[in-house]
């Protein structure tokens, strides 16, 4: 995995879903981060591929909840990021997922309370010795590359000194939010804190932080030195922000979307849950269309909808022949 030069997808809860992460990569994106995946999860799954996606599947033991869905498609460019408070638990959990990924994440800067509670996300960065003791076991055990990504601390100088024991973990990069955990994402995002970290260390830095249109990647990489650029919001809002040739039209986006999670059979409450957040940026959920996402309860109401329903005939039909086919020729 190379960091230098790249645009990168940051990792959403219930949005860094395998339809949106290839609808990212389909538009320009180099690394696309997966939703933040707690370990607890991910070490009661087994590893399943799924024939008639075309996918490898972690599904959690004795139920048919899809915890992490990959295909061959994003191998090189898909990182895996997990919500750990544990190194033996993190590296238990990375091990069942890293031959399908290209890097590991460990998060450290998540501020909703359902990751700092059990002592991950943001929680992390007052326990230096333990984010120590997280990298450097998977650093020591994983073939694929080990990240983290941090928030800011108190001061630039707390920041500085926490991304320099770090990076003597021997991690390949490490991805900075600009803002600190009781920021608001209506604050500004401090660029200049990022600057100070990225002179202070020797490994690629990301910079994430108030990436809206595609001149700010060049923007914030002046401004901070780094090596690549994160962007979170500017992508959900709209995932053509990665191309040079200019951001297509929202309404366009938003359908192929909508494809890709029929494609890769998307689960319906993570794909309503991204919908609903693209149309609240543009429109209102008071509205025909926000009612009408609302009210759908199956990925063939949304084709409905945005009038896919012959792709998703086609596509289904297609998943039945090819079922029919396996039995056969068993």
């Amino acid at each position: 995995m190379d960091y230098e030069n790249k645009l990168v997808l940051a990792p959403m809860v219930r949005i860094g879903t395998l339809p949106f992460r290839l609808l990212a990569a389909q538009y320009g994106a180099d690394i696309t981060y997966g939703e933040e995946i707690i370990d607890h999860k991910m070490v009661k799954c087994d590893r399943i591929v799924n024939e008639y996606l075309g996918s490898v599947d972690f599904v959690e033991k004795g139920t048919n909840n899809v915890v992490f869905r990959t295909c061959d498609q994003e191998r090189n460019q898909v990182v895996f990021q997990m919500g750990t408070s544990d190194a033996v638990r993190a590296l238990t959990a990375a091990k069942i997922v890293c031959k399908d990924v290209a890097a590991v994440d460990i998060n450290m800067g998540c501020p909703k309370s359902f990751s700092v509670s059990g002592g991950m996300g943001a929680a992390l960065l007052s326990k230096p010795e333990l984010i120590h003791d997280i990298l450097t076991t998977l650093k020591r055990n994983l073939n694929v590359p080990v990240t983290c990504k941090i928030r800011l601390l108190k001061s630039p100088q707390d920041t500085v000194e926490l991304a320099r024991r770090i990076e003597k973990t021997g991690v390949a990069a490490l991805a900075v939010h600009g803002r600190k955990v009781a920021d608001r994402p209506r604050d500004p995002a401090k660029w200049s804190e990022i600057a100070d970290i990225v002179a202070a260390l020797s490994i690629p830095v990301i910079a994430n932080g108030d990436v809206f249109e595609y001149d700010d990647f060049q923007r914030i990489k002046i401004a901070t030195g780094a090596s690549s650029v994160m962007v979170a919001r500017g992508a959900l809002w709209n995932a053509s922000i990665f191309s040079p040739e200019g951001r297509l039209h929202w309404e366009d986006v938003k359908k192929e979307y909508v494809r890709k999670s029929i494609l890769w059979d998307n689960d319906i409450k993570s794909t309503k849950h991204t919908l609903k957040d693209i149309i609240m940026h543009y429109s209102c959920l008071e509205l025909p269309e926000g009612k009408a996402v609302n009210k759908s309860e199956t990925l063939a109401d949304l084709a409905k909808l945005y009038g896919e329903e012959k792709y998703y005939h086609f596509v289904n039909e297609n998943r039945v022949l090819l079922k029919l086919n396996r039995i056969a020729e068993l």
